[in-house]
Formats: structure tokens, C-alpha cells, sequence
């Protein structure tokens, strides 16, 4: 049985990176009792995967791992006993089994994500900056340079913005998410500075993934079912 697992990542654990946030499952999941099935071979690992690796200081309320189940469990049940062995800052919100129709490997689903934004306080632009921002979400194109590992190319953001919206200094944002066109916030809120500018400070934005959806803008906790 495919069962894919949403959690929530936030406080402290923002500072924890992806490969711990691995091992941690793995022991958590040790802890928790989940029969959980494991590859063939000389060094047998467990069948456990993530879809959409956060940046290390992003919080979020969307994130997820799929795993292959021996024994099944209800997902009530399930959801208890992990968060009873999680640390502060990490929550499991689902337990779902995925169809064999909708099976297929979370990180490959993955085609959007909802960000929230906010400046840290005393580090907004000078006033005006909101409408400055729906000003330049409107543009026809927004054009940057993405560097990566081993080159830089210059690419349009504005296909890749799905939405983009301000209330209250906070800022909504829906980004292109994947394998193949992935934007982050911090891109499109380091070209905006530029635009206007503003020297955006080290440190200045706090992110916050909301969801993450596959085609079409489905979450993919919804490709799911909850297991009686």
C-alpha cells in the first residue's frame, strides 16, 4: 500500500536541511511503529521519498513524503503515533493511501506551490512598496538571470507567477514548481527590489510554503484517501 504522509516543517526546524529532515523520518517512522516496507538488495533502505525538497530557513505547512506501507494502518491511527514521537516544529497533518491510478512518485507530480511572504520588520521598502509590487507583477514580462551550480541563463519569470497578490504586507504568491521550470520566492522578490531600487537586506524575507500541487491544482493531499 502507497501512503503519502503531509507535514508541517516550522519554528526552529526551518534551520534543518533536507537530508537530516530524511533521516529523521526514518527514525520517526522506526519510533512510531509504521510497518513500513523496505528495498530488496545488500542494504535494504526504506521506501521513502519527498516530494519538493523546502530551502533550509522556509517554513511550511505543505510538505510531504510518500512511503510504501507492509502492514496498513488507519490513518488516525498513524497520524497519532508519529506526532506523538515528533520533535517541536515538525507536525503530520494526513496519512493517506494513494490509489494505484494516482500512484506515481510525489516529486514527479509536483507543478505549483503557494507561497506566503512578509519582510522582516524594518527591513520593507520605503512606502508604496504594495502597489509598487502588483505594478510589477503586471508587467509583460520579468526578465532575471538564473544562476545555478554550473552556468547562469537568462529566463522570464512572469509565465512562471502563477498569482501574486498583497494584503496586509503580506504577499501571496503561486510560483512554476518542479523539476524542470522551479522558481523561488526569493528570485521573484530579489528582482522586484532591483526594479524599484531597494538593496534588500540579508535575511529580510520570511517564507512560508502553504501547499504544493500536482497538474491542474490539485494538492496532493487530495490524490489521496484517508485509510479507515
Amino acid at each position: 500500500m502507497k501512503v503519502r504522509i503531509k507535514f508541517r516543517k516550522q519554528g526552529v526546524m526551518k534551520f534543518i536541511g533536507h537530508l537530516d529532515v530524511m533521516r529523521y523520518f526514518q527514525k520517526a517512522i522506526r519510533r512510531a511503529d509504521i510497518d513500513i516496507a523496505y528495498t530488496e538488495g545488500f542494504s535494504p533502505h526504506m521506501i521513502l521519498s519527498f516530494a519538493a525538497p523546502l530551502g533550509v530557513g522556509l517554513t511550511s505547512n505543505g510538505e510531504y513524503a510518500d512511503i510504501m506501507l507492509k502492514t496498513p494502518i488507519s490513518s488516525a491511527e498513524a497520524v497519532r503515533r508519529l506526532n506523538d514521537v515528533m520533535v517541536e516544529g515538525m507536525e503530520i497533518v494526513s496519512f493517506r493511501e494513494i490509489p494505484d491510478e494516482k500512484a506515481s512518485n510525489a516529486m514527479s507530480l509536483v507543478a505549483e506551490a503557494d507561497y506566503t511572504v512578509i519582510f522582516r520588520e524594518g527591513m520593507e521598502p520605503p512606502a508604496g512598496w504594495e502597489e509598487k509590487l502588483l505594478a510589477f507583477y503586471e508587467k509583460p514580462s520579468i526578465l532575471v538571470t538564473k544562476k545555478t551550480k554550473k552556468s547562469e541563463r537568462e529566463m522570464d519569470l512572469k509565465p512562471l507567477i502563477y498569482a501574486l497578490s498583497v494584503s496586509d504586507g503580506k504577499i501571496f504568491m503561486t510560483l512554476s514548481t518542479g523539476s524542470t521550470d522551479n522558481i523561488k520566492p526569493e528570485l521573484v522578490m530579489e528582482a522586484f527590489c532591483r526594479e524599484i531600487g531597494y538593496d534588500l537586506p540579508a535575511f529580510a524575507l520570511l517564507i512560508n510554503r502553504e501547499e504544493v500541487y500536482a497538474e491542474g491544482h490539485v494538492s496532493l493531499e487530495d490524490l489521496g484517501k484517508d485509510i479507515g
